[in-house]
């Protein structure tokens, strides 16, 4: 028997396009897994000559699914080039913005994008495996799924003036203060979220112990985390410091700047992808693997910080007797975790009186050469790094996104998936779709990950209507 390749394209039910390659050997075991960003964005290059008063509402651009984590990192490097600390009222509405993104983003990850796999199963029927079968089997909970994303949004549009690629964040803090009535509307929504979110919660844990094989062989092989932490070591969002824990929940790094972040991640590019692979320079390419996301920030943290969402993070540590998760499919048991911390924050922090004050901005001109921002996407760490010139014009850009950070680990992730359940001999559709459910657990945003990387590698195949190549052109 001949060696063979199975291709997986499109990866169906996440945001962006990408393709899975297996290829098998001649016994029909699996030689080789990869994932492939198969689109080319290159907002790095066409970035270079703008203001970097413009890059907040350029790079939101990004990604129509969370712009409003690339307006803060972006906004986060344009206050580093003012040389400005920004005022106290701003950043808790920044923060408040912030974890809007996070609920919004998680719900569509959870409800729309794989709890059709939790709930209809692995092998279903895949033209009813979608959130139609989803309305269609549990009405009630696909309707909460809609709620809590349209609150999310709604406290988006409610602060930026619109859901997407909103423009109230600004280098120096936010444009506009809030008001008492926006204040109100916002409260008014979150005791209705929180109840969705904990009844979500409870519904999964319900589920958990049906997926035990999954969870045993979705990226479980060891890894490092990276997230930010509070000075205490807390779940953080939008400022703090960067932690490294291994896999036996060793702190490896721990309280280093955000500005500091090249003395810790590394960037490599392969010729089969557009999108980069970064890794822990220490250890070097590509030993130096790590995750990013909800499942590396419970990881690293010592608590979340309010009530309920530390009673969760206690439960989601129990799903293993010692050190970090290790299982990726746990991604979905952390979402849930941090969507009922983000509503109770979100409460806490509007019921703060100082929420209203009216000095949300710093102005100044620009007083350093280069700018670096980093925030906690939904999926992950996501870093904003500028330089400009006398001007104030762009010379260089490198955005490292959490799909990115994610890289590596994904493509050990399906390899371990294949070679637990793909049969070369035996195909069944079923198999397939749990290598694409193990890239699901990290809720890839491709058209975000989508970058160029120094002299990227290219590979152009013209072929026929039969798929036959007819010529190839190829640059490294």
């Amino acid at each position: 028997m001949s060696s063979r390749t199975i291709t997986i394209e499109p990866v169906t039910r996440i945001e962006g396009h990408a393709r899975i390659t297996l290829h098998l050997d001649e016994a029909g075991g699996v030689g080789q897994a990869r994932f492939h960003l198969t689109q080319f964005r290159g907002f790095e290059k066409f970035c270079e000559g703008r203001p970097y008063r413009e890059m907040p509402a350029l790079t939101a651009r990004t990604c129509g699914i969370c712009p409003v984590s690339h307006l803060l990192a972006s906004n986060k490097a344009c206050d580093y080039l003012l040389r400005v600390s920004i005022p106290p009222t701003a950043e808790k509405l920044r923060r408040v913005m912030n974890l809007a993104q996070l609920v919004q983003s998680h719900a569509l990850s959870f409800f729309h994008l794989s709890s059709p796999d939790l709930l209809l199963g692995w092998d279903s029927d895949p033209a009813k495996r979608n959130i139609f079968g989803v309305m269609a089997q549990a009405p009630a909970l696909a309707r909460d799924g809609i709620r809590l994303r349209q609150i999310g949004q709604t406290i988006i549009e409610t602060l930026g003036g619109k859901k997407i690629h909103p423009t109230w964040v600004v280098p120096g803090g936010v444009n506009e203060a809030l008001t008492p009535e926006k204040r109100e509307a916002m409260l008014k929504m979150l005791p209705e979220g929180l109840e969705i979110a904990k009844r979500t919660y409870a519904f999964f844990k319900t589920l958990v112990p049906k997926f035990k094989d999954e969870a045993d062989h979705f990226g479980s092989q060891p890894t490092l985390f990276l997230s930010l932490v509070t000075p205490k070591g807390n779940l953080e969002h939008y400022d703090g410091f960067l932690r490294i824990k291994d896999a036996q929940g060793r702190i490896v790094e721990d309280m280093v700047p955000a500005v500091e972040y090249e003395r810790l991640v590394g960037e490599a590019a392969e010729n089969w992808s557009y999108m980069k692979f970064p890794y822990f320079r220490p250890m070097g390419y590509p030993n130096g693997i790590y995750r990013v996301g909800p499942l590396a920030r419970l990881n690293n943290v010592e608590a979340c910080g309010t009530p309920f969402a530390d009673v969760a993070l206690a439960e989601f540590r129990m799903l293993q007797e010692s050190g970090p998760i290790a299982s990726s499919f746990h991604y979905h048991y952390a979402r849930l975790v941090e969507m009922i911390f983000a509503l109770e924050m979100m409460e806490r922090l509007l019921k703060d009186l100082q929420i209203l004050d009216a000095r949300v901005r710093a102005r100044a001109r620009s007083n350093r050469y280069e700018g670096i921002g980093v925030a906690e996407a939904p999926r992950g760490t996501l870093m904003h790094h500028y330089r400009i010139d006398d001007d104030g014009l762009i010379t260089w850009v490198n955005l490292i996104i959490a799909t990115g950070h994610n890289n590596l680990a994904m493509n050990q992730s399906i390899r371990q998936v294949a070679d637990a359940y793909v049969d070369g001999n035996n195909l069944q559709e079923g198999m397939l779709n749990r290598v694409e459910a193990v890239i699901r657990c990290y809720d890839p945003c491709l058209s975000c990950a989508s970058h160029a990387f120094g002299q990227m590698p290219m590979l152009i195949e013209l072929k026929d209507s039969s798929g036959q190549v007819l010529d190839r052109l190829s640059r490294h």
